[in-house]
């Protein structure tokens, strides 16, 4: 039996397989599209046992290649891009390939867990999942949003069946393997990378009522990601859809004080906090854009009740931890 992982050569996709193979996990089937080849090294150090071009592996799953012998779909492919203006590739790409994958999963009683995103909830102010909370700002949180409602509408109407259908509404996620995503890789990432060319990092004015550097996300740990989702695999009786964050909002601040101070720590210098960084011009802060205004979240802050209530009791990563194992191997691993 297989393991399918889509989007398995990106960013969570990548750190999932790698999860798998750390319980022994290798008939694992890779799907991605690697029209942009640098993603292959995000697998060099896995095992899987076949790779296949996403539209391939859709054309083969629904002419019956892989009836009888799939035990899970871990759907993580998708087109991240909030700024992403093509509303009809977005849709069939992010929208259109999940239903066809959650259709197939439903009929064949395999698991399916797939990726949804924090991107539903727009800028409101309430981060749980229920309806009246999410108004998506954008056609890629849109996507995940219609997806996120027909899969409500499909656990209603299989009632007791065994298939098990769970979302991950994902917040900011950081961590290994995700340079290929360039400009839409982690606020972490790119502060690690300004602070290594340019001895400084750059943070947003002040916008939405918040103070320089003041607007919150619940930025999450790739490492505490993937252990929800082997959670969730280890519980097949588990369905729905689960928001996947710290619980705890951090500032743009003091993610920017855990990297440059751990990229300092690298060349054995002090820790410092905020006001020397600012100070000492090692963080500074540019105007807001005028293009994210409308368009951005100021503030996120998962609501972890539910993913409490349905099992998972682990504890999740501060920046204050989760960065300076980032920095580590941003420093190791490129």
């Amino acid at each position: 039996m297989y393991t399918i992982v889509t989007g398995a050569a990106g960013f969570i996709g990548a750190n999932l397989v790698k999860a798998l193979n750390q319980r022994g996990l290798h008939r694992i089937v890779a799907v991605d599209n690697l029209s942009r080849a640098e993603k292959f090294r995000n697998l060099v150090d896995c095992d899987i046992a076949d790779y296949i071009d996403k539209q391939e592996f859709l054309e083969r799953l629904l002419a019956g290649d892989f009836d009888g012998d799939v035990d899970a779909i871990l759907h993580q492919g998708a087109c991240s891009d909030t700024m992403e203006t093509d509303g009809r590739y977005m849709m069939e790409n992010n929208y259109r390939y999940s239903l066809a994958l959650l259709d197939w999963s439903l009929d064949q009683e395999v698991q399916f867990l797939y990726a949804s995103s924090a991107a539903t909830y727009g800028g409101g102010g309430v981060f749980r999942e229920e309806r009246q909370h999410e108004a998506p700002l954008n056609v890629y949180g849109y996507s995940k949003f219609l997806f996120d409602q027909i899969v409500r509408h499909r656990l209603a109407s299989v009632g007791s069946s065994n298939s098990q259908v769970v979302g991950f509404r994902y917040f900011n996620v950081y961590g290994p393997r995700e340079s290929h995503k360039e400009r839409m890789a982690s606020v972490a990432f790119h502060h690690y990378q300004q602070f290594r060319s340019a001895g400084k990092v750059q943070l947003f004015e002040g916008c939405d009522g918040y103070a320089d550097g003041q607007q919150q996300r619940d930025f999450v740990y790739i490492d505490d990601v993937a252990r929800v989702n082997l959670h969730f695999l280890d519980h097949p009786e588990k369905s729905g859809i689960f928001n996947v964050g710290t619980g705890r909002a951090q500032t743009f601040n003091e993610l920017a004080v855990a990297n440059v101070n751990a990229c300092r720590a690298l060349t054995g210098k002090e820790a410092l906090p905020l006001a020397e960084l600012v100070g000492q011009g090692l963080i500074e802060y540019i105007p807001f854009p005028a293009a994210l205004r409308g368009k951005y979240q100021s503030f996120t802050q998962a609501d972890l009740s539910k993913l409490r209530q349905a099992g998972y009791e682990q504890p999740f990563a501060s920046v204050e931890d989760g960065v300076p194992q980032y920095v580590k191997w941003l420093n190791t691993g490129e």
